[in-house]
């Protein structure tokens, strides 16, 4: 456990950085999309980070590449080659993202009834809803996250006409709305599966998240779903991902979470016990999630066949 007591602090020290001393939004395309197809503030990773005074427990650049080799190393000691049990998923911005910006969608709708904002004015509307305190519940997403997205929606275009919010919000239901992030996820997450991997996501969003996965086919791929509305707990709240554990019958420590969002994602999963990856920064794509995974070396026979086979066949590695 020493291994595994260095690097979480290593990390900790270099990525625990006190909100208020984060830079953050960027311009339009760097903000990440929420459930109404949203684009939401978001900790990226390429937000600024004012200097702070340096501390003793910070290692240098190459110390902490030592120390993560070494940790990794330790991790496929206990699992056969594998470097956790569980991996556990961010839905938004990680397993998919909005097919169309959200501004256009709710111009294109609006327009036949009566939204003459533009697509800026409505984006510049929406952020400043968003960030208003939400007094009404102290989740956003409660049950089908319907009062918050009336809000929102009637915020950022002028319009409450009840009939243009529900097919607003029946359009991001459907496939339409939302493609994969990475198009090799299916073949990942099944050798991931085939070599004893457990999988689950974890996201924020209402009781729509199910009928989403289901129109994008993805829904099988996992073995649970951890949503805020249904556990009651919004990330960076560490009930979440415990939760996301307890339905795949693993310890936080087994699992590793990928998410986008350095605040709600890393930090959340990391007070949780989990270890957690950034994703567009630690890593790409899922097949960068698998070769971190598995030591294909180190792997067992039976563990590492349906991962090399999908290296081999997939890639041409």
């Amino acid at each position: 456990m020493a291994a595994r007591t260095r690097i979480i602090r290593s990390l900790s020290n270099l990525t625990h950085k006190p909100k208020s001393q984060v830079l953050v939004n960027g311009p339009p395309d760097r903000i990440r999309a929420d459930p109404c197809g949203s684009p939401v503030s978001s900790f990226s990773t390429a937000a600024a980070v004012s200097p702070v005074e340096e501390s003793p427990e910070i290692v240098s650049g190459s110390r902490l590449c030592g120390l993560v080799k070494e940790y990794e190393e330790y991790r496929r000691g206990l699992y056969g080659g594998l470097t956790h049990k569980a991996l556990l998923v961010d839905a938004v911005g990680t397993l998919v993202i909005p097919s169309q910006p959200m501004a256009q969608i709710y111009r294109q709708i609006g327009e036949k009834y009566g939204v003459d904002y533009s697509e800026a004015e409505i984006l510049k509307r929406y952020r400043w809803a968003y960030e208003q305190p939400w007094g009404r519940s102290r989740l956003r997403y409660v049950n089908d996250g319907r009062p918050f997205w009336q809000h929102i929606v009637s915020s950022s275009t002028g319009c409450s006409d009840s009939q243009y919010f529900e097919e607003l919000y029946s359009y991001y239901t459907t496939e339409k709305a939302w493609h994969l992030c990475d198009p090799n996820a299916e073949k990942v997450f099944q050798a991931l599966r085939n070599a004893g991997v457990k999988l689950a996501i974890v996201s924020n969003f209402d009781t729509r998240l199910r009928p989403v996965l289901r129109a994008l086919n993805c829904d099988h791929w996992f073995d649970a779903v951890a949503v805020s509305s249904e556990v009651e707990a919004e990330k960076p709240n560490p009930t979440i991902f415990l939760k996301a554990c307890e339905l795949l019958g693993v310890n936080p420590d087994d699992a590793v979470h990928v998410g986008d969002d350095r605040r709600n994602d890393i930090w959340g999963a990391r007070d949780a016990g989990c270890d957690a990856w950034l994703w567009g920064s630690d890593v790409n794509s899922f097949k960068e999630v698998t070769n971190l995974f598995t030591s294909l070396v180190g792997c067992s026979e039976n563990r590492s066949r349906g991962l090399k086979g999908f290296i081999s066949n997939a890639f041409d590695v």
